[in-house]
């Protein structure tokens, strides 16, 4: 999810919904953990849903928690607290398109001063 190159590679080729396991701690996850799944979301105009562990205050190493799912527009649809549960959410394709229609970033794109682009194995 740091990385937004990969996020936008999959939005180019068409994927609607990225998801991403993780495990941010109680440093970054207050910090980083929703922030960056909005950026995502807003950044590619796709919906993004998080899984992370459930917090174990005896783990040796204690996770954030909060796993969610972010739509498009870059609102929080769902999210879990710290303890273990499962998250729900429906997933409009329609509003994603709406999104994209009033914001055409992928149009907008200058594609002729740089691109991003998956290296072939």
């Amino acid at each position: 999810m740091r990385f937004a190159e990969l996020a936008q590679i999959y939005a180019q080729r068409g994927c609607q919904l990225l998801v991403y396991p993780g495990a941010f701690n109680l440093t970054t996850g207050p910090a980083h953990w929703e922030l960056l799944q909005r950026g995502r979301a807003v950044d590619n105009q796709v919906y993004v849903a998080t899984a992370s562990p459930a917090r174990d205050e005896k783990a040796s190493y204690v996770a954030w928690g909060h796993s969610s799912v972010v739509n498009p527009w870059g609102e929080v649809l769902a999210k879990a607290g710290t303890e273990e549960t499962i998250v729900y959410s429906d997933i409009d394709l329609k509003k994603m398109a709406e999104i994209r229609q009033q914001i055409p970033i992928f149009s907008q794109k200058r594609s002729d001063l740089y691109e991003v682009a998956a290296k072939k194995p």
